[in-house]
């Protein structure tokens, strides 16, 4: 029995990451999950969050989705999601800026459509901050 498996994590755009690894950490609509080697097979919904990937270097590499699909083989394990960002790539400047900017169009309730919108990126901003923050956790 193998101790690693394929991961793969690709974006609407393009892959952003392959290799073998020991672990990996996702956080799915019903609540974190760990995968390992020989894990059951698996379809399962993922919400916009961190995901941490543990390498066989026993490096840990770390992402933030929007959401997604998380597919698992017993030894290979497939992320597809519409956005990706490397951990080291989130700016938490940034961030805030998006998250002050969707707050006030929020806040001055402009039409339907634009205040569904902002309400779309207040919800990815909180969720790119609170992965940020889990990952600055971990990290220390």
């Amino acid at each position: 029995m193998s101790k690693t498996f394929k991961f793969e994590i690709v974006s609407a755009e393009k892959s952003l990451f392959t290799g073998e690894a020991l672990m990996l950490i996702a956080q799915t609509q019903v609540g974190e999950l760990g995968i390992t080697p020989g894990h059951t097979q698996l379809l399962a919904s993922l919400k916009p969050g961190d995901l941490r990937v543990q390498l066989v270097s026993n490096e840990e590499q770390a992402f933030y989705v929007s959401g997604g699909i998380l597919e698992v083989q017993p030894y290979h394990v497939v992320v597809l999601s519409d956005t990706v960002v490397r951990a080291e790539d989130l700016d938490e400047a940034t961030i805030l800026e998006a998250k002050q900017r969707a707050e006030s169009i929020t806040a001055e309730k402009h039409g339907e459509l634009e205040y569904a919108k902002a309400l779309a990126e207040l919800a990815e901003a909180s969720a790119q901050l609170q992965a940020l923050n889990r990952l600055r956790k971990k990290i220390k």
